[in-house]
């Protein structure tokens, strides 16, 4: 269940911990540990004690006692490493995630500002006023300070000519007149930005900072002139990451590391100051690295780059656990929440997301079917042999413990990586509201700083806007959508609404056309700059009739405050959006994600069987979270069952938060297991545990059965006619049976030397007339009659226990007819629990003649007319 990429799975599984490694930090698997040695130790008495004490009458169940020690041997060795290499994994896959995280999330933070430098160095104003042409410092300024309260991630912006003299800044907090720094000379002669990360003169108050420099250009020779530096809040930005996503319970740091593996920012700085070179582990092998006298688990992952930025060279995202406190996470009782058709639905299927828990319910059936074996052998000579009476006592008693041994494991281990999956597939969900609000909070920026180019204003103030206007906005607009690949379209229109100018396809029918008057009154009411207006996620004609987001900004004249017209930018949404869930999925195998609206509306989808628009169906509460919640829980999701989490957004920075805008988003994860089958085990549940009887004194009237499952329901027929029970896997398929209730044969070892072949037949059919489902706890018990055996398949075993005669009665339908395979039943437990018994001399006789037991009709019932069938149920009780 573990939410690892088949790379990282096959990778941990490939080389395997050493157990005596990690156990020491593994009280649960220490104590499971020594369990089993104490019980193998156990077996090793019991087969000792029978050889020595009662050798002729334990010959029987020799081999099987030896099958069992030679299974506990086995097990000892290898379900305690695979208990360890599952825990490990889990630990790491975990931290994997949050490692790939810091630096996915950075990067991408650090892709827009190579467009915003981009784009800011062509800015007409500035060119002048670094060219010479206007000679307004005050001015410059409030426009650099306007953009940096769009932009509110930069805490510096500075103009410099070529000489490296400050020519005009917005943090008065550092007044600078001239820099040094080699990144003037550098930027000066590139023509691209320039990405520096160290000590600068630029910020002479830090120990270093994160500048993304770009020369500009004369406005009408092209001559450079001067460079523009935008300076990264990183610190602030960092403590936010950390802030929103370390670990609550303070086990783990984050970290992000240089190319040299030194820290760059810690979650923790106290316990990992930055500067401090630390071990990495790149590769995800579970091994231990020593850092500081301590032992971590630590995974590292590179920038992997984005829309063809790299990210600053070296760096790398890393989260280091120390291995005294990585097991010891608090578990939340996931299992006892889960409905139990649910619950042992999705344990059907361990197999598939959880190898070592599926390795230890195999290992408990097959304990299980040889202690049953053990017993049903010996059935008939409990009271004649007092000697082996006391080791089938001893079987019985060891086997019981290892029964519970094993169910506490399968609780345990299955809590365990329910959890550890449900809390990933909860943090993926996070990871995902968090990139799509960083995401938009930058279209939010564009929209209203965009609004402030001094030539649309221009152009808009006029009443009659003429053709030259419109194409000197088209060629704004163009170099703008050229920089910023997010949006299929800009666009600007007048105070009325008619789009005058637009990117994209099919402008000649987009201009000329005008926006709705819902939106040209929201926009024609923003009253600031700072104000923006986005439509609401629906299809619109300036998507090609797709879904979408449109964020609007107020355009208004230059020496004036009234609003002229607006322009609109609409968010590539449909490979944007879906490219956000991918990213946050990482390659997690069976994995599908989506954003939804409060109402479930699908915004974005990585399963093409639900479309854009459609309604997701998924727990009203998980819609109704609050901001910045999670919710997870187990689930049927398309016939199978799944684990599913949501996150509710919560904004970033003031964006969603504190600008007036509110239009949540939930993010869906399903990670899907199984199909969902109405077979599977129904063994170990309270309601079918035998309570010692009274009236079972072991004076040899009492009798013995062998108890089973089938159809959810428990059953017995007589120990003394069964021989033993096998896996229903060693049944051979054959198609020469002409019954449908036959369904394969079964080769018997007699004396060791030949194979004999018997028919199995499907018990559940026999008793309701449909097919048994296969799980991996079918078995099939083999039945004698005289001179007849056969094979019954049923769903599961249950026990061998005795009873006395006063707890066998006769069912109300037993006198009714010779046909029924059910003729009596045992109360067990004081009455509250009865188990059918099948007549066995009636199966054999079906088998042999073909004439399938039909049950009486109800009116034959003993029982007064009208009787309700409760009330006959508690006759057959109080009998």
């Amino acid at each position: 269940m573990t939410t690892r990429n088949a790379t990282d799975r096959d990778r941990d599984r490939s080389s395997t911990p050493h157990t005596e490694t990690f156990l020491p930090y593994m009280r649960d698997v220490a104590r499971c540990e020594q369990s089993l040695q104490e019980l193998n130790l156990m077996w090793r008495i019991i087969e000792a004690s029978a050889k020595m004490n009662c050798p002729v009458e334990a010959k029987s169940i020799l081999p099987t006692m030896a099958a069992t020690r030679s299974g506990f041997s086995r097990l000892e060795h290898e379900l305690v490493s695979s208990l360890v290499q599952e825990k490990v994994g889990n630990v790491l896959a975990e931290i994997g995630t949050k490692a790939r995280y810091v630096i996915d999330i950075v990067v991408r933070n650090l892709f827009e500002r190579t467009a915003d430098v981009g784009f800011l160095a062509t800015d007409r104003e500035l060119c002048n006023f670094v060219a010479g042409v206007s000679d307004s410092v005050e001015a410059t300024r409030y426009r650099l300070r306007e953009y940096r309260n769009k932009y509110t991630v930069y805490d510096e912006i500075i103009l410099l000519d070529t000489e490296g003299n400050v020519l005009v800044q917005i943090d008065p907090a550092t007044p600078l007149e001239h820099s040094a720094d080699p990144l003037i000379r550098q930027t000066l002669e590139s023509d691209t930005y320039v990405e520096t990360f160290r000590a600068t003169d630029l910020r002479p108050a830090k120990d270093r900072a994160l500048v993304y420099s770009r020369r500009m250009h004369h406005p009408q020779t092209g001559a450079v002139i001067g460079v523009l530096c935008l300076c990264f809040h990183f610190e602030e930005e960092m403590a936010g990451i950390f802030a929103a996503h370390c670990d609550p319970q303070a086990r783990s740091n984050m970290l992000l590391l240089d190319g040299e593996n030194r820290v760059i920012a810690s979650a923790d700085a106290l316990w990992i100051p930055p500067g401090s070179e630390v071990p990495v582990n790149t590769d995800g092998q579970p091994r231990l690295m020593m850092h500081s006298g301590r032992q971590y688990l630590v995974r590292t992952f590179a920038a992997d780059g984005y829309q063809g930025y790299p990210g600053p060279a070296g760096w790398q995202g890393q989260v280091m656990i120390p291995v005294d406190v990585a097991f010891n996470g608090s578990t939340s009782d996931a299992l006892s929440q889960l409905a139990p058709e649910v619950a042992e639905g999705l344990l059907a299927h361990a197999h598939s997301f959880c190898p070592p828990l599926h390795d230890i319910m195999t290992a408990a059936k097959t304990i299980q079917r040889i202690v049953w074996n053990g017993q049903v052998m010996t059935a008939g000579q409990r009271g004649d042999m007092l000697k082996l009476k006391t080791i089938l006592d001893q079987i019985s008693e060891t086997g019981n413990r290892s029964n519970e041994l094993f169910a506490q494991s399968i609780h345990d281990l299955y809590q365990t990586v329910l959890v550890s999956s449900m809390h990933d597939a909860e943090f993926t969900t996070g990871l995902m509201v968090d990139l799509l609000d960083r995401n938009l909070y930058e279209r939010s920026d564009d929209c209203r700083w965009w609004a402030l180019t001094p030539e649309l204003r221009s152009v808009l103030a006029h009443a009659e806007i003429d053709a030259d206007g419109s194409a000197k906005i088209d060629a704004i607009l163009a170099t703008i959508n050229g920089l910023y690949t997010v949006y299929t379209r800009l666009f600007v229109y007048d105070r009325h609404g008619r789009i005058i100018a637009s990117t994209g396809d099919a402008r000649e029918t987009v201009i000329g056309s005008h926006i709705d008057q819902a939106t040209l009154a929201a926009v024609s009411a923003l009253r600031s700059a700072q104000q923006y207006h986005v439509s609401p996620f629906r299809p619109s004609a300036l998507y090609d009739g797709r879904d979408t987001y449109i964020y609007h900004a107020a355009i208004r004249a230059l020496d004036q405050d009234a609003v002229v017209g607006g322009i609109g930018i609409v968010f590539d949404a449909e490979p944007e959006l879906r490219n956000m869930l991918v990213a946050g999925l990482a390659g997690k195998e069976r994995m599908s994600a989506f954003y939804v609206s409060r109402e479930g509306r699908i915004l974005a989808s990585t399963d093409a069987n639900r479309a854009v628009g459609a309604t997701l169906e998924i727990d009203v509460a998980m819609l109704q979270l609050a901001n910045g919640e999670h919710l997870s829980g187990v689930t049927l999701h398309d016939g199978q069952y799944a684990i599913v989490a949501a996150s509710a957004s919560s904004g970033y920075r003031e964006f969603k938060t504190s600008d007036g805008y509110q239009e949540d988003v939930i993010a869906v994860v399903f990670q899907c297991f199984g199909a969902v089958s109405e077979g599977g085990s129904v063994n170990g549940g309270s309601a079918f545990q035998l309570e010692q009887d009274g009236a079972v004194n072991g004076n040899g009237d009492d009798l013995e059965y062998a108890t089973f499952f089938s159809d959810h329901s428990l059953f017995a027929i007589a120990a003394a006619q069964v021989m033993e029970a096998v896996p229903y896997s060693e049944v051979l398929p054959t198609s020469m049976g002409n019954r449908v209730e036959q369904i394969g044969v079964l080769g018997l070892e007699r004396d060791g030397q030949h194979r004999d072949f018997i028919w199995v037949f499907d018990l559940g059919f026999l008793i309701r007339g449909t097919r048994s489902a296969i799980t991996s706890s079918s078995q099939v018990m083999i039945v004698q009659h005289g001179a007849h055996t056969i094979g019954l398949l049923v769903d599961e075993l249950h026990a061998v226990p005795q009873f006395s005669q006063a707890q066998i009665i006769h069912t109300p339908f037993a006198m009714q007819g010779e046909s029924m395979l059910v003729s009596q039943v045992i109360k067990a437990n004081g009455g509250k629990l009865l188990i059918q018994a099948i007549e066995v001399e009636r199966l054999f006789a079906w088998v042999v003649d073909g004439s399938i037991p039909q049950p009486p009709a109800l009116e034959l019932v003993t029982q007064p007319p009208g009787t309700p069938l409760v009330a006959q149920k508690e006759a057959l009780l109080a009998a």
